[in-house]
């Protein structure tokens, strides 16, 4: 009764990575028994971008499911679509009045993303910090598990509510991020320097998750490495190493110090084998269980209808508190 809350989300745009896996979805399976979790598809959060409607649909039901058959469990974790909780949004336009165009001018992250579709500039891209506080705040959040590029928005997050609650009262918990025991931030395998994304042009810079065994090998044979032809961690001098070892070390929970004895004598080609067929034995069982879901479309429905309540019955409590505060008739 007395778990801490988590929130963290995941946009649907397209096929996970083995970073998003590693780096997010694994984690969170670890903590589901220590904390009252929610986990939401951040569809709403994908329309800053133009997107195929029938694509974003179908990639919000796959996302869906490769939650669970990563290993998340509906029972133990609210697992809902932002988009079908109405709080979100409502909540979201009720801070923009409580958030300041100084804040949202310095959010790095709209600079990168506006250089990125510089023909789609839109507002959304702008005010995007908000609806995240927004997300946050609703489900009075302990913890939210970000990474570097997200801890600006957390930052903002935790200014727009100490300042909400000192004109009304105590209203919005202050959330802390949440530092997972095992970090992992997985590069990409052509490009070791930057984080693997579900966005890289280049196929052979990701892991998806869906990917068949094959793809898995022929993409690690062809990752980036470097000539001294020796397993050492080193991310300055070695990224590309540096990063299978890290993707490794995770898989069979390996130090890195263990790895480079084990591997101690034999060339990259031994260890990039190693490092493929550790990621395909534990992809297997969730691709297989990602298949079986989409196969039954009703049980996929089932789960987020149950998530959908939990998290509105949440949520709406909290807005009408937020409403009532500010001089809204409710």
């Amino acid at each position: 009764m007395n778990k801490k809350t988590i929130l963290s989300g995941i946009q649907a745009t397209g096929n996970l990575t083995l970073g998003n896996y590693l780096g997010a979805l694994n984690n969170w399976v670890e903590m589901q028994e220590e904390y009252d979790c929610y986990y939401m598809i951040a569809d709403l959060h994908t329309l800053t971008i133009r997107n195929d409607p029938e694509t974003l649909r179908k990639n919000t039901l796959e996302l869906i499911a490769l939650y669970v058959a990563a290993g998340l469990d509906p029972e133990k974790n609210t697992i809902f679509v932002q988009s079908h909780i109405p709080a979100h949004t409502q909540l979201s336009w009720v801070l923009n009045c409580y958030t300041y165009m100084g804040e949202l001018n310095r959010m790095t992250q709209f600079k990168d993303k506006a250089a990125k579709h510089a023909d789609n500039i839109n507002s959304g891209l702008f005010t995007y910090p908000v609806l995240m506080a927004a997300d946050i705040l609703l489900y009075n959040a302990d913890l939210v598990p970000v990474g570097e590029d997200q801890r600006q928005h957390l930052e903002i997050t935790r200014d727009i509510a100490e300042r909400f609650n000192s004109i009304y009262g105590e209203t919005f918990k202050i959330p802390d991020a949440y530092i997972a025991k095992i970090g992992a931030k997985i590069m990409g395998l052509q490009n070791p320097t930057s984080k693997m994304s579900k966005s890289a042009p280049d196929p052979m810079d990701k892991i998806l998750l869906t990917d068949t065994p094959d793809d898995i090998r022929k993409k690690f044979k062809k990752a980036v490495t470097d000539s001294e032809n020796c397993v050492r961690y080193d991310r300055e001098a070695k990224p590309g190493v540096s990063n299978l070892m890290g993707i490794y070390g995770i898989i069979k929970n390996k130090t890195m110090e263990e790895i480079e004895k084990e591997f101690e004598g034999q060339g990259y080609g031994t260890f990039k084998s190693a490092v493929a067929e550790a990621v395909v034995e534990r992809l297997e069982p969730i691709q297989n269980k990602h298949n079986e879901l989409l196969e039954n479309p009703e049980k996929i429905k089932e789960i987020y209808e149950m998530g959908d309540q939990k998290a509105a019955e949440k949520a709406n409590k909290l807005i009408k508190e937020v409403y009532k505060k500010v001089g809204l008739v409710i």
